[in-house]
């Protein structure tokens, strides 16, 4: 594991309830086993959730020019969304698909995938509501009935704003996308446009629904004495807050994560993330490490459960320092049995690649001319997700046309794709990353190099198919390309960008071992934006031709 501490940071026995038991490892093993099959999507990691949400975007307007009323090519997609981040909302969401299908009459194959559709989503919610009263249950007895009022219960509720007021804005621009459809000359492009508009009016509602959801939860905690469990907790590579069980002080099973936000006397300032249902904790917060933090003993207030809202009173970091009070900001997201062993196996790689690393970095220190300068570009990796890319862009212009040639909104689609599959392939063909004693330049936008300090770096690591680099100072840079676990597992490969990565790292953490030298002008790369205007001039030759011969 990545942090080791002999001990938890401890918890002053004053700010300790009465009577408060301890969630033992037995008592947390039946709360992870309350969780429903592994086949319900219960959490979902980051590169999961955004393919949800571009299936939602890409089948929508696939629906409406296949012939489905704007308002049913906008319900059936986002059935898949409800599934995964409001369960609750597919009890009503899919009885009112079949009762839309049946009155207006729709066609018997829209129909029969329509109520199947929604027979699919209502089971699988109804299992994943079912287990969160189980779970629910489960921390309830482990608690005992022992219970007690919340710290700073009588300060202000935050919770749900943010997504208020996002979900109100939502609502009025996919209104505005209804209203504006009829500026549209074809008929089908009218009814893509009016089934876009109501999947903003639809995620519109949704955002609303959470926050709703999240600031009665939040309320009700606060109302009254709340069950309490003691716990270990730590922060996670992400900023999220992990909760293990009061006896793992060896961190071997995470039970769940949960966004926090930690108490503040000022009413005015803003809940830092207000966080999507099932969504990521903010990756920009200024003072993150990207390492785990510390274990620290800590008070659960609050039954935990998938969704549920709690209250996080934990030991500080800083000696002699006042216990930490956070709520949460997002619901709770447990861990199954699965997601827990790839989480500790990928924590066990990579700490073991950056040991490699680091005996590599001593080794050449030691048995050879130290190296003034190291750089890293791209490679294999990175030249097929250029393929893949164009493929991609290539099959949403030469999707399928009408008679008249090609319509409107894939002209559009085509000539963004250009500006957005110029610019990114320039950078996944030609990105560098040049260490030397001042940091390292980053090649990895159209402008030129830029110099990142060490200081001014935050983490290097491979999260899912990226390869992400983080700064405390401007913006983050990811590139990303594919990765096939089971099969490097199978033939005993390492991923370029899980070796990028540690290599990074380890320079980031000793400055014993980084370059002493300075990069010159030339090893830092080229300004990659005369690439991108090629390739978009290709491109854009290649779209015209194409119209041409339509």
């Amino acid at each position: 594991m990545t942090t080791n501490l002999p001990q938890p940071l401890r918890l002053p026995a004053t700010a300790l309830p009465d009577g408060c038991p301890s969630w033992d490892t037995e008592q947390a093993r039946r709360w992870a086993e309350a969780l429903p099959p592994r086949w319900v999507p219960v959490r979902l990691r980051s590169r999961h959730l955004d393919v949800v949400w571009l299936s939602v975007l890409a089948t929508t307007p696939a629906l409406a020019f296949a012939g489905l009323p704007p308002h049913v090519a906008a319900l059936l997609p986002l059935h898949l969304l409800w599934l995964v981040t409001r369960p609750e909302v597919v009890r009503f969401s899919a009885p009112a698909l079949v009762v839309v299908v049946v009155v207006q009459r729709l066609p018997w194959p829209v129909t029969v995938c329509a109520a199947l559709v929604a027979f699919v989503a209502l089971v699988l919610a109804e299992l994943r509501v079912r287990a969160r009263s189980a779970q629910r249950a489960t921390a309830l007895a482990a608690a005992g009935g022992v219970t007690a009022p919340l710290p700073k219960a009588g300060g202000p509720v935050r919770r749900g704003r943010g997504l208020a007021v996002a979900g109100v804005v939502l609502l009025l621009v996919g209104g505005a996308l209804v209203a504006a459809q009829r500026f549209w000359d074809a008929a089908e492009d009218r009814r893509a446009a009016a089934a876009f508009g109501c999947l903003v009016v639809g995620l519109g509602l949704t955002v609303l629904v959470s926050a709703a959801l999240g600031r009665c939860r939040a309320t009700r905690l606060r109302a009254a004495p709340a069950p309490v469990l003691r716990v270990l907790m730590r922060d996670d590579a992400e900023g999220d807050t992990e909760v293990f069980a009061a006896d793992d002080a060896e961190v071997l099973r995470p039970l769940f994560t949960v966004s926090v936000s930690e108490w503040s006397d000022d009413e005015d300032d803003d809940e830092d993330d207000d966080a999507d249902d099932e969504g990521e904790s903010d990756e920009d917060l200024p003072d993150e490490d990207e390492q785990p933090g510390p274990l620290r003993e800590a008070v659960l207030y609050g039954a935990p459960c998938d969704g549920a809202e709690v209250l996080i009173l934990s030991a500080a970091e800083e000696p002699d320092a006042p216990p930490v009070v956070e709520w949460s900001t997002g619901p709770v997201r447990p861990f199954s049995e699965r997601e827990a062993r790839r989480r500790a196996e990928e924590e066990r790689q990579v700490a073991a690649l950056e040991a490699v690393a680091a005996v590599r970095a001593r080794t050449a220190g030691e048995d050879a001319v130290p190296v003034p300068v190291r750089s890293w570009r791209a490679g294999p990796v990175d030249w097929l997700a250029s393929a893949l890319m164009t493929l991609c862009a290539g099959w949403i212009f030469w999707s399928p046309t009408t008679d008249a040639g090609f319509p409107l909104w894939q002209q559009i689609l085509a000539f963004a794709a250009i500006l957005f599959v110029a610019g990114r392939l320039a950078v996944k063909l030609r990105w560098r990353i040049t260490a030397d004693r001042a940091g390292l330049w980053l090649n990895g936008g159209l402008r030129g190099p830029v110099l990142i300090p060490w200081d001014d770096l935050r983490s290097i690591r491979r999260d899912s198919f990226e390869l992400k680099l983080r700064r405390r100072r401007g913006e983050s840079w990811s590139v990303a390309a594919p990765r096939w676990a089971w099969l490097q597992r199978r033939l005993g490969l390492t991923h370029p960008y899980d070796a990028l990565a540690a290599e990074l790292t380890t320079l980031h953490l000793d400055p014993a071992l980084r370059p002493g030298g300075e990069s010159r002008k030339r090893e830092r790369g080229r300004a990659l934006w005369p690439l991108a205007v090629v390739l978009g001039g290709v491109w854009t030759a290649v779209v015209l031709a194409a119209r041409w011969w339509a």
